[in-house]
């Protein structure tokens, strides 16, 4: 099992931060290579730029503790992990944790990889306040 984390300090409150990633329907807006999905209650679909679909269920969504967890449920993973967490540093710097653990290890460094770009898209959205409320 490989678990890896990356985490970036992105010049804005946890709340605006936190508004990037709480819409579970907002991933393809942030998350590269991902470019529709769709969500009904827990379940959530997303397609890749390639047309794969891959199902997920999301764990959880808590406002209150900015924190946002979902799991893969295709074949193709005996288990999947991914947890996004913001955390308030001080007034406009926060800190945005995206963590990967998965059965193989070859996907969870794939997502991984992701991930790294996702943080980057979160912070560009989250630095130039083009999040709604």
């Amino acid at each position: 099992m490989a678990s890896l984390r990356h985490e970036r300090r992105i010049a804005a409150d946890a709340d605006t931060v936190w508004r990037v990633v709480r819409r579970p329907e907002s991933i393809p807006e942030w998350f590269p290579g991902i470019v529709s999905c769709t969500v009904e209650g827990n379940l959530r679909v997303i397609t890749t730029a390639s047309g794969l679909e891959i199902p997920e269920e999301i764990l959880s969504n808590d406002d209150a503790l900015r924190h946002f967890a979902y799991r893969i449920t295709a074949p193709q993973y005996s288990f999947h992990l991914g947890v996004i967490d913001v955390f308030q540093i001080a007034p406009g710097d926060s800190l945005c944790v995206y963590s990967t653990t998965a059965i193989p290890d070859t996907l969870a460094l794939l997502i991984a990889g992701g991930t790294l770009g996702a943080l980057d898209e979160i912070q560009r959205l989250a630095e130039t306040s083009l999040v709604g409320s």
